[in-house]
C-alpha cells in the first residue's frame, strides 16, 4: 500500500506489486495490516499506551514429553533465578517456551542459538530438543484513540496491541472483525444507515481498553516494574501455599473473554432478571438436542441459521410474532431443540416465553419475558442502528 485518498463517495488505494501499481476503488476499507500498519501511517494516526522494558526471550522447541497440556508459569524458578519463565504446549510435539529477561539484555547476543540451548536445557533438565523458532519481544499494551477514520476502519494489531499473557491479542482481532463485519454488511446492503458503522469504536474500543487493563494487570504480576508490585508478588504467591483466595490472586495472564458492550445498540431491560447474558453480552452457549440439525451446542445452531439478527425463544406453546428477516431458534415445543440438560434454561434465566434478541455477531440485542412484536420491531431497530 502506497497510497490512499479519501473521497466523499469512497476510497481510492494506490497499491504497488512486483507487476507494478494500480489503484482499487472501495466504499470502505478494513484496515487490518498489523503493528506496522501504513494505512495507520496514512490517516496520520499513532497508538498511545504503555511499552514495558522487560523482554522475553521466546523459544518453539520441538521435542517428546509427557507434561500436561496446561500452562505452566514459574516465578523466580532456580533454573533462571529472578526472572519468570513459562511453558505450554502447541500441536506436532512443539513447546513454548517464555524466558524473563533483563531490560538491558542485548537482543542479538540473546538469540543465538548457542546461547539459547544452556538456558532451555537448565529449564528442562535434558537436551533432547531442537529450535523451531527464536526471537525476543517487549509488551505493549496500547491502541489509537479512534478506531475510525473517515472511511478507513482499524481492526486487530492495527488499531490494538497487548501482552501475550491471557490470548487477548487474536481473539480480540477477531471479535473486531465479527463486529464489523456484520455492520458494514447492513451498510452495503442498504439495511441500516452509515451512521451504525459509528458504533464500531464505542463498542470495540471500549472492548481494547479492558483487554488493555487486565493485559497490563498481568504483565506487572508477570514482571514486576517496581518494588511494590514485587513485595505484592511475593505476598501472594506466599499466601497461595495456604489459602484459596491466595491461589486465586495469581495472576499468570487471566484468560480473554468477551466483552460487554455499554451501547446504544442495546436494549435496557424492561423485565426483572436473576441471571442469563445482559443485553451488550456475548450469548452463552449450552448443549441442546433434537432433530432440528446436527447441531449439538447453541452456538452451532447460531451458525447454522445464517439468519443475521436471530431470535433465540424457549417455547410456552405459543409463536411469537418475529419481525420479518429475523431468524429463530426454539427450545422446547414442537420442531425445537430439547434442553436435555437444563443447562440453556439456566443459563439464560429462562421461563416458558423468554425470548433473547441475538445480534449477528451473537451478542444479546434485548431479551423479554414476553415479547411483542412492537417491542421486537422497537429492539431490532435500535440494534440495527435505525433509530
Amino acid at each position: 500500500m502506497i497510497g490512499l485518498e479519501q473521497r466523499n463517495d469512497g476510497i481510492v488505494l494506490s497499491i504497488e506489486t512486483p507487476d507494478g501499481p494500480y489503484r482499487l476503488r472501495a466504499r470502505y476499507v478494513a484496515a487490518c495490516d498489523g503493528a506496522r500498519s501504513s494505512l495507520r501511517r496514512m490517516v496520520g494516526a499513532e497508538f498511545t499506551g504503555k511499552v514495558f522494558e522487560d523482554q522475553f526471550l521466546i523459544a518453539d522447541v520441538r521435542m517428546t514429553a509427557e507434561f500436561p497440556t496446561e500452562r505452566w508459569f514459574w516465578f523466580d524458578p532456580p533454573f533462571h533465578a529472578g526472572r519468570s519463565a513459562l511453558l505450554h504446549k502447541q500441536p506436532d510435539d512443539i513447546w513454548r517456551i517464555d524466558l524473563q529477561l533483563h531490560p538491558d539484555a542485548d537482543p542479538v547476543i540473546e538469540k543465538r542459538p548457542e546461547n539459547v540451548r544452556p538456558r532451555i536445557a537448565r529449564m528442562l533438565g535434558h537436551e533432547k530438543f531442537e529450535f523451531e523458532w527464536i526471537s525476543l519481544y517487549k509488551f505493549q499494551c496500547r491502541r489509537m484513540d479512534k478506531f475510525t477514520h473517515g472511511r478507513v476502519m482499524f481492526a486487530g494489531d492495527a488499531a490494538h496491541q497487548v501482552s501475550p499473557f491471557g490470548a487477548r491479542g487474536a481473539n480480540s482481532g477477531l471479535e473486531d472483525a465479527e463486529n464489523l463485519a456484520w455492520k458494514l454488511d447492513r451498510v452495503l446492503s442498504g439495511l441500516s444507515p452509515e451512521a451504525l458503522l459509528d458504533s464500531y469504536h464505542v463498542e470495540r474500543s471500549a472492548a481494547a481498553d479492558e483487554n488493555i487493563r487486565e493485559s497490563t494487570r498481568s504483565t506487572d504480576f508477570m514482571a514486576p516494574s517496581s518494588r511494590q508490585e514485587a513485595r505484592l508478588r511475593a505476598a501472594v504467591l506466599s499466601l497461595a501455599k495456604e489459602t484459596e483466595f491466595g491461589k486465586r490472586m495469581i495472576n499468570g495472564g487471566r484468560l480473554s473473554v468477551p466483552s460487554v458492550y455499554d451501547s446504544p445498540l442495546s436494549s435496557a431491560d424492561c423485565d426483572a432478571w436473576r441471571g442469563g447474558p445482559p443485553p451488550g453480552a456475548s450469548m452463552a452457549d449450552a448443549p441442546v438436542g433434537g432433530e432440528v440439525s446436527d447441531a449439538h451446542f447453541l452456538t452451532d445452531a447460531f451458525i447454522e441459521a445464517e439468519a443475521g439478527f436471530t431470535l433465540l425463544e424457549f417455547s410456552n406453546g405459543h409463536a411469537p410474532d418475529v419481525p420479518h428477516g429475523v431468524g429463530t431458534i426454539r427450545i422446547g415445543g414442537n420442531g425445537g431443540f430439547a434442553d436435555t440438560t437444563g443447562l440453556a434454561s439456566a443459563r439464560y434465566d429462562a421461563t416458558p416465553g423468554t425470548a433473547y434478541l441475538l445480534r449477528p455477531d451473537g451478542y444479546v440485542a434485548a431479551r423479554f419475558r414476553q415479547p411483542t412484536r412492537s417491542r421486537l420491531e422497537a429492539a431490532l431497530a435500535r440494534a440495527a442502528g435505525n433509530i
